[in-house]
């Protein structure tokens, strides 16, 4: 049966790891052990919705510091904190840093997989979310420039008369490039073209005079 997620379990204790392992595929989901956070850098991780249940105390990098780490470098994983020695500054550290929960040994197994349940529904959110701004993007590369600059203008508030004045073009031009552009981007309505420069954060220079 293929995977379609993947625990990522970092921890030092060989023994929690197997433990671990077995929870989460009791319930068919996909797992990776690592001893260390420099095991999970240096491992190919499948692209598959998934989430990094993490060990605190861990050899060499603090879990709290490679959570950090991580979110520096750009990798955007759900982090589930786990610790036998855990404390309130530390939890608060953690969850201010996005994690999704921090479980304190010994957690109750229902516990870990609701987190883990959590954490890999927020993954397989954004890379929804990533994948209609990438789609979003390759439409736009495919306008032509003239249409990208009338686009602008239009969703900056100009009307068609003034995006002609702004750009030296007949009225008539800028309206078929406008036609164009909406018919390209897939946008049904005005604003709806709006959201989508919204989302792709245009520069506001690129946006009307």
């Amino acid at each position: 049966m293929a995977e379609t997620a993947v625990v990522h379990i970092v921890d030092d204790d060989s023994s929690l790891r197997l433990a671990l392992d077995s929870l989460f595929r009791s319930v068919q989901l996909g797992t990776r052990l690592y001893g260390s956070a420099q095991d999970f850098l240096a491992a190919k991780r499948p692209d598959l919705p998934s989430c990094l249940v993490l060990d605190i105390r861990l050899p060499g990098i603090s879990g709290l510091d490679f959570q950090q780490q991580l979110q520096q470098a750009g990798v955007h994983i759900p982090v589930v904190l786990m610790t036998g020695h855990g404390d309130i500054p530390m939890s608060v550290r953690g969850m201010k840093a996005g994690a999704i929960d921090f479980l304190t040994k010994p957690f109750r197994d229902q516990d870990m997989l609701d987190a883990v349940g959590t954490a890999i529904e927020r993954d397989r959110e954004r890379r929804s979310a990533d994948g209609d701004l990438a789609r979003l993007r390759e439409l736009y590369e495919a306008l032509s420039p003239r249409e990208r600059e009338v686009m602008a203008l239009v969703v900056a508030g100009r009307m068609n008369k003034q995006v002609a004045g702004d750009l030296n073009l007949a009225e008539i031009t800028v309206k078929i490039h406008r036609g164009a552009a909406m018919r390209k981007m897939g946008a049904r309505s005005l604003a709806e073209l709006v959201r989508m420069a919204e989302a792709l954060q245009l520069p506001r220079a690129a946006v009307g005079r």
